[in-house]
């Protein structure tokens, strides 16, 4: 039997491969669970994440929101932000409209982010414009690294030998 609309089928594969790909691969480093209420819409919630000597900073792109739609949790070592982007055309203008995309992004998102080492959230700071929330926290003092200064005892020397570097960041 033939397919009538092949093109919806290869789409469709390809959006499994996907899923399977990002269900496998990535919980390690992160995990986006989308609302199944409401239409079924999810909305995407892009990231950049990194690390300096001192902070962790998170970047998202969360448009069509206000500051206080953003909810933010961070422990230990896991940052989560959650919120709703509404859809940007209301149902009376979309009623009678012949759609032919509709990729803005629309709906609730969670998204939690596990990080390679603990942060510091009572010294975290966010900040929101233009549609880019830019969240910087601090790593936990016990993520980084110090140095452990050797003493020598016994005998009659009493220098110290060269200091050690630490990196007190968790093997697992």
């Amino acid at each position: 039997m033939a397919t009538r609309y092949p093109v919806t089928t290869v789409f469709s594969v390809r959006d499994a491969v996907d899923r399977i790909f990002t269900e496998s691969v990535s919980p390690a480093i992160s995990q986006s669970i989308w609302s199944a209420g409401g239409t079924g819409a999810r909305a995407q919630l892009p990231l950049d994440v990194y690390a300096n000597e001192d902070d962790v900073v998170i970047l998202a792109a969360i448009p069509g929101v206000t500051p206080d739609e953003i909810e933010i949790t961070a422990e230990r070592n896991v940052v989560t932000l959650s919120g709703e982007i509404r859809n940007a055309v209301t149902s009376e203008e979309a009623k009678d409209a012949r759609w032919y995309l509709h990729e803005l992004p629309r709906g609730t998102f969670r998204r939690s982010v596990r990080l390679p080492f603990e942060v510091d959230s009572a010294k975290a700071e966010a900040r929101f414009e233009n549609g880019m929330l830019r969240l910087t926290l601090p790593k936990a003092e016990a993520a980084k690294p110090r140095q452990i200064r050797v003493q020598v005892t016994g005998g009659e020397s009493t220098t110290e030998t060269p200091a050690i570097t630490e990196d007190a960041s968790p093997t697992s």
